[in-house]
């Protein structure tokens, strides 16, 4: 992954700080009391990895077996495999190989979202919505990113395509223009995630700290968190992460995303199992422990 990768020498020269909690964030979550625990889907964004054998998966584990296995060690996956196209029979040809309380999250398609730019994509969406529906109990959020292009020149689209899906869709939003971060994260599209019931994603990568807004505009969190390769700065991360996502709990968080990157995805592993144990230790939660052989 090359998104927002820089020169490893200029990471001890970054603010990784994260910022303070924007006013409309304490509001999304003040609303909720914290009657029932946060429920975390924790995973990474591939399971194909080869490299992996004998490091998270046992020694022997032939690749037809990778998502079952993978399933069993954590609970949910950032999938971008539909971003490429969504077929119906694959889609239930992966379901089956997962176990019964994994999440799928994948990604509206390329054709939607990269090639149409949001216009004039009701064929294309009808056919994505279709497939996915394949999934399940085991759909979880939908995520949605623009191309990286995509400006705040075009809002009344996005705000068209955004109203236009179903009402029940679980819906996350991703955004890779700077121009929708001059004031935090644009207000007028805040207002109509927050009305529309549909999250923000908050994208934690080297190169654009921007891109850290904070903005929730559900009781959830969906973190995708780009680290470099075990530097002592995704450590350093991870543990401001887990303070801040603590105080999120207590607050009332109702879900947390949290799906681990890294530029040479040999690394997710172990600091996916970082972030769980820095979460368990500090706040008492239970989430599973990955085993690394």
């Amino acid at each position: 992954m090359e998104f927002g990768k820089v020169d490893p020498a200029l990471l001890d020269t970054i603010d990784f700080s994260l910022p303070p909690d924007p006013p409309e964030t304490l509001a999304i979550l003040g609303k909720r009391k914290a009657t029932t625990a946060t429920r975390f889907y924790i995973g990474c964004a591939k399971w194909g990895r080869k490299d992996w054998i004998g490091r998270l998966y046992p020694p022997g584990t032939k690749e037809k077996d990778f998502l079952h296995y993978y399933s069993t060690v954590f609970n949910a996956i950032e999938f971008n495999g539909t971003f490429y196209g969504a077929n119906a029979e694959q889609i239930r040809k992966w379901k089956e190989q997962t176990t019964r309380d994994f999440l799928f999250c994948p990604k509206f398609t390329r054709t939607i979202t990269h090639l149409k730019r949001l216009n004039n994509t009701e064929k294309e969406v009808d056919e994505f919505l279709e497939a996915i529906s394949e999934f399940g109990k085991k759909l979880g959020p939908v995520f949605l990113m623009p191309h990286p292009r995509f400006s705040t020149k075009y809002l009344e689209r996005l705000e068209y395509f955004i109203t236009a899906l179903p009402k029940d869709l679980d819906l996350f939003l991703e955004l890779r223009n700077d121009s929708w971060f001059e004031q935090g994260y644009n207000p007028e599209l805040y207002q109509l995630l927050k009305k529309r019931n549909a999250g923000t994603v908050i994208t934690d990568a080297a190169g654009f700290r921007s891109y850290v807004h904070m903005h929730l505009s559900t009781p959830d969190c969906f973190i995708r968190f780009v680290g470099n390769a075990l530097h002592r700065t995704d450590y350093e991360r991870i543990d401001e992460w887990v303070e801040r996502i603590g105080s999120w709990q207590k607050m009332g968080l109702r879900r947390c995303f949290f799906f681990m990157h890294q530029h040479e995805e040999l690394h997710s592993p172990e600091l996916i199992r970082y972030f769980i144990e820095r979460m368990n230790k500090k706040f008492r939660t239970k989430i599973p422990l990955p085993a690394m052989v």
